[in-house]
């Protein structure tokens, strides 16, 4: 690829999108729905926020074995995901409230997960869901040089062992959020130009960068050193297993919707023409995984709905169960891919198939 930008088509099955819009639209003004969240969302936000600051509570004030205290580091780590993939997610994809500031409140609860929320709009809403799964412009399936995701990755001897030691580096993705990644990205980024919408001050991003990361550190890591009466390492142990833990739901989750089989990995041709229109795109690049599961559904945030959340990314996760049958529908009425995996058993087979697969030595090598 020479093109340092992306087209996607504006003909090939152009009229599937304007169709699908057509019947999410009758459904929500047929049964009188708001595209955000309601009672539902809101009630399971503060029990998220619960399972995540609560242990934190009890930690700093409940004498308890050391082993009792880890324990709750490992709950802490879920309700860490718990938020991020229920609140904060949809927060900054403006789909929490139909209000502004609400959405811009509960989108900085990024700030207690670790993250940076310029960081995560650029990357994540710009980035992974406007190129998705595309190499060289999702930086969401580039692992670095000791995982390889797709084909297009240059291949290492060491990536033949990824379908072993990959599982155990996913746990990392938090920390290295609240380490190095957000410092990365913001320079990175700014230098760039981009955003989600209008550019912000570069000077003023830095600041709350680092006033947020201080104060982050201050709450998970000074204030247990000065409340608890145990061992700095011990206290650090808790730091890590706490991120490991939301680490690896986070990833495992994101995993499953994009490094599968059956979502494919396209590169625009010299010119940076894409086959497909954006929506179709998704089709192709996104697949969903044990839909019918409701707790699942209920935890990751409507998340193993990806096909509908990228199609609609500003539409509230509580709807995707209902909209998954119209977009489904509509996709196989036009000939169009709808991939799923009906169990979650099932995606984590095909992800280790497809780390196996993208491990092995190619022919070229």
């Amino acid at each position: 690829m020479t093109s340092n930008t992306i087209s996607f088509s504006r003909t090939e099955k152009a009229i599937f999108f304007k169709t699908l819009n057509k019947r999410v639209n009758a459904y929500f003004k047929e049964n009188e729905l708001k595209r955000t969240g309601n009672w539902k969302l809101y009630t399971k936000a503060v029990i998220m926020f619960g399972l995540f600051l609560a242990p934190l509570i009890v930690i700093l004030t409940v004498s308890m074995p050391q082993l009792a205290l880890l324990l709750l580091t490992v709950v802490i780590g879920i309700g860490m995901a718990g938020v991020g993939m229920n609140v904060m997610h949809d927060s900054n994809h403006e789909s929490f409230s139909n209000k502004k500031w609400v959405n811009k409140v509960m989108g900085s609860s990024m700030y207690i997960l670790a993250g940076n929320v310029y960081n995560w709009k650029v990357q994540h809403n710009v980035l992974h869901h406007t190129f998705t799964n595309i190499p060289g412009f999702d930086e969401d399936i580039d692992a670095g040089r000791i995982i390889r995701f797709n084909k297009n990755t240059k291949w290492l001897k060491i990536h033949q062992f990824q379908k072993y030691y990959s599982f155990l580096l996913y746990g990392l993705l938090t920390i290295n959020w609240a380490i190095t990644t957000d410092f990365r990205q913001m320079h990175k980024y700014l230098k760039r130009k981009l955003s989600y919408g209008k550019f912000p001050n570069p000077v003023a991003e830095w600041t709350t960068l680092i006033v947020t990361k201080i104060i982050y550190y201050l709450l998970w890591i000074v204030l247990p050193l000065l409340v608890l009466d145990i061992a700095w390492w011990k206290v650090l142990i808790g730091f890590f297993v706490m991120h490991y833990t939301a680490g690896i739901i986070l990833s495992i989750v994101f995993q499953l919707a994009h490094i599968v089989p059956m979502a494919e990995m396209p590169l625009p041709d010299k010119e940076g023409n894409l086959e497909h229109t954006w929506a179709v795109h998704q089709l192709y690049t996104t697949a969903n995984f044990a839909p019918d599961n409701k707790f699942i559904s209920w935890y990751t945030g409507g998340l193993n709905h990806q096909v509908e959340h990228h199609i609609f990314p500003h539409i509230s996760h509580i709807h995707y169960e209902k909209l998954a049958k119209i977009v489904k529908e509509t996709a196989l009425e036009f000939n169009l891919p709808y991939n799923e995996y009906k169990t979650f058993h099932k995606a984590i087979l095909e992800h280790f198939n497809q780390l196996k697969t993208m491990g092995a030595k190619p022919a070229y090598a």
